[in-house]
């Protein structure tokens, strides 16, 4: 099988359904950040200090490839039966917050992102992470997104702020704080 099928050459594609749209749509945004979000979720996946955190990001990849499923149908005709997201998902990632942040230091003061090449990678999986919500909010202005995408996204950005705090934490890397200048 061709990976190329030249029908996205004038600027189309389809999403899943059939209808064709221009690839400068919001919702071909949408779910080409959660897959550049899923991207950089498996090079945070990568770093030797995730070890044991392995399956979990693997299993928020697999949620990630849910979500780009559900916002590459077209609400209106897909008849084809796509994964969904369930509530236990959201639920997972307040679960494993609340497990890194019973070992983290309380928070009183805003962090600059960085400290180690590791955590550095965790910050922009968050900042990504909220542009896909802000557009899939946007998004839902317009056409049908549930719910739960909408929650997860803002769930999973949190959680990647968490995160990043326990890699340094576990690299033993300065949190590096913002002195604001007044």
């Amino acid at each position: 099988m061709k990976i190329y099928t030249k029908t996205g050459d004038q600027g189309l594609t389809s999403l899943i359904g059939g209808t064709r749209v221009p690839k400068s749509s919001l919702r071909i945004d949408c779910y080409g950040t959660v897959d550049e979000l899923n991207s950089y979720i498996g090079l945070v996946r990568d770093q030797e200090v995730n070890a044991t955190r392995r399956p979990l990001l693997k299993e928020i990849q697999d949620r990630l490839f849910t979500i780009g499923a559900s916002l590459a149908s077209d609400p209106e005709k897909s008849k084809m039966k796509i994964p969904d997201l369930h509530a236990e998902d959201v639920a997972l990632l307040e679960q494993q917050m609340d497990e890194m942040n019973a070992v983290l230091p309380e928070l009183r003061v805003f962090i600059l992102p960085g400290g180690h090449p590791s955590v550095s990678f965790a910050h922009v999986a968050r900042c990504v992470c909220r542009r896909a919500e802000r557009l899939v909010i946007q998004l839902r202005e317009d056409s049908f997104v549930a719910d739960l995408v909408v929650m997860y996204l803002n769930r999973l950005s949190d959680f990647l702020f968490v995160l990043s705090r326990q890699m340094a934490h576990d690299l033993g890397a300065e949190e590096v704080t913002w002195q604001p200048r007044m």
